[in-house]
């Protein structure tokens, strides 16, 4: 999968570059806050300011702080956004600290999501790259199912399955994020 962070503007693609690029593979659970220069650097821009013109600006701002694993601030974001995308973002930073509880009730509220088909094709590309980990892909994307692979795989530090399910969490981010951020 490609991922250009100039897609999204000069401003969104220097905070990018403070890590990674949106190349980052996050952490599975229990990340802190893992860049001090873009915690400093997003308070200073509103959601329409970033991503003026886009989809879902306030979801692709709650994105941008959960791609820094700062969970709180993308918590605050996202449970405030009463939209599928929103709810998604949710559900993506409680599987994240972990709590694979609340994640599964936000992916319930997300219901079909736009994004669903091409994470799933993508999931099962990834899948093929990196077998016999014990995730079974489906033409239609499964979040729940993605929670206990999650939830399996962060067990198994350095495994397959771990490095699976981080490429496919990543892949989860650069897509959901596109589809917030690019106008609507």
């Amino acid at each position: 999968m490609s991922f250009d962070s100039a897609n999204y503007g000069e401003e969104v693609a220097a905070i990018l570059a403070l890590d990674g690029n949106g190349e980052r593979l996050m952490p599975l659970a229990g990340g802190r806050c893992g860049s001090p220069a873009a915690r400093a650097r997003l308070p200073r821009w509103s959601a329409r300011e970033l991503f003026e013109g886009s989809r879902a600006p306030g979801a692709a701002l709650s994105g941008l702080w959960l791609y820094f694993s700062c969970l709180d601030e993308s918590h605050s974001m996202s449970q405030a956004i009463h939209t599928a995308d929103g709810s998604f973002w949710h559900g993506i930073m409680h599987r994240q600290e972990p709590d694979p509880g609340n994640s599964g009730y936000w992916f319930r509220r997300v219901g079909a999501h736009p994004v669903f088909p091409r994470l799933a094709e993508e999931a099962a590309r990834l899948a093929a790259e990196i077998p016999n980990t014990g995730f079974v892909t489906a033409e239609k994307w499964d979040p729940l199912a993605f929670i206990d692979f999650c939830e399996e795989a962060r067990r198994r530090p350095g495994s397959e399955a771990e490095t699976l399910a981080l490429h496919i969490q990543r892949a989860e981010w650069q897509i959901l994020f596109d589809y917030c951020a690019s106008p609507a």
